[in-house]
C-alpha cells in the first residue's frame, strides 16, 4: 500500500503488475475499499500496470469533513494519475466509481484511452432517497443500513454462500463520515448531458440482480455513448465482480483486446 499526498486528501493506492505495462485503474464503489477487485486483478494479464485507490473516507484514504462534491472526488482521481504520471489508461469504474470514471472522462480526456462503467449511471437515486440514508447513518451508524445494502448488493444465490458477512464487515469498518460525504456527491450528480458527449470506446457491465442500480438504468447510461458496448451478467447483483469475477474478468480482458490494450 502507498499514500498520495494531494494535500487536502492522502489517498492509498496500490500498484500490481508491470510498472512499464499498460494502465488499467480502478475505482471502488460506496461502502467498499480497493479490494473490492481482488479477484478481477487476480485474473488480469500480469504485463498490465494495474492501479487501484480508495476513494477519500474509504479504505486507507483520509477522511476529510463531509459533505464531498462529486467534482472534488473527480479531482482526487485526476491528481492522483497526474502523480502517478498515468496516460491512455483504461479507466474502470463501480457504482460512484463509474460516476467518477464519467466525469474524469469528460474533464481529462487525455487520461483514457477507454472506460469501463460497472453498475453505475449518469444519475443515481434522487436527493431525497439519499439525504435520508445520510440521516440514518449520522443517526445511528453504518449498520442502521448494512442490512438492506447487503440486499441491494448481492443476489440470492450469493446471499446463501456465506460470503456475505466478509462484505457486511467491508462496510462497516468504512468511517461514516467518509460515507455520508460520498452520499452527498452522489446526490448531487447528474452526468446525463455531459455523459453524452463523450466520445471513447466504453463498456458497460450490469448485474441482473442489481438492487441498487437496474441494468436498466445501467444500459440507458451507457447508450449515451455512440459505439459503446452493454454486458448483462446474469445471477449477479450490484457487485458483479466479487460475485461472478470469471465472468467479470472475461469481459474485460476482451474489452483490452478490442481497443488493443493487450494482444
Amino acid at each position: 500500500m502507498q499514500i498520495a499526498d494531494l494535500g487536502d486528501v492522502q489517498l492509498n493506492y496500490r500498484e500490481d503488475g508491470s510498472p512499464s505495462g499498460r494502465p488499467i485503474v480502478f475505482a471502488n464503489s460506496l461502502g467498499t475499499d480497493l479490494h473490492l477487485w481482488d479477484e478481477v486483478v487476480d485474473r488480469l494479464p500480469k504485463d498490465l500496470r494495474i492501479i487501484r485507490y480508495d476513494l477519500r473516507g474509504h479504505g486507507r484514504s483520509s477522511v476529510p469533513p463531509a459533505p464531498y462534491s462529486m467534482g472534488a472526488l473527480v479531482r482526487d482521481a485526476e491528481r492522483l494519475l497526474d502523480q502517478l504520471e498515468v496516460r491512455d489508461c483504461i479507466f474502470v469504474g463501480l457504482s460512484i466509481g463509474g460516476m467518477i470514471a464519467q466525469g474524469l472522462a469528460v474533464k481529462r480526456l487525455d487520461l483514457m484511452r477507454g472506460l469501463v462503467l460497472s453498475n453505475t449511471a449518469a444519475k443515481i437515486g434522487t436527493a431525497a432517497n439519499w439525504q435520508g440514508r445520510i440521516d440514518s447513518v449520522r443517526s445511528s451508524g453504518l449498520d442502521s443500513i448494512a442490512d438492506a445494502v447487503m440486499e441491494r448488493w448481492f443476489a440470492p444465490a450469493f446471499q446463501k454462500s456465506g460470503q456475505v458477512p466478509k462484505w457486511r464487515d467491508t462496510l462497516l469498518r468504512q468511517s461514516s463520515e467518509g460515507y455520508v460525504g460520498c452520499c452527498a456527491a452522489i446526490a448531487g450528480t447528474d452526468f446525463y448531458t455531459p455523459t453524452s458527449g463523450l466520445r471513447l470506446p466504453t463498456l458497460g457491465i450490469a448485474g441482473s440482480d442489481d438492487g441498487a442500480t437496474p441494468a436498466d438504468l445501467v444500459r440507458e447510461t451507457v447508450d449515451l455513448i455512440p459505439g459503446s458496448k452493454f454486458e448483462l451478467i446474469r445471477r449477479a447483483g450490484h457487485l458483479p465482480c466479487v460475485e461472478q469475477p470469471d465472468i467479470f474478468s472475461d469481459h474485460l480482458i476482451t474489452f483490452l483486446r478490442e481497443v488493443g490494450h493487450i494482444d
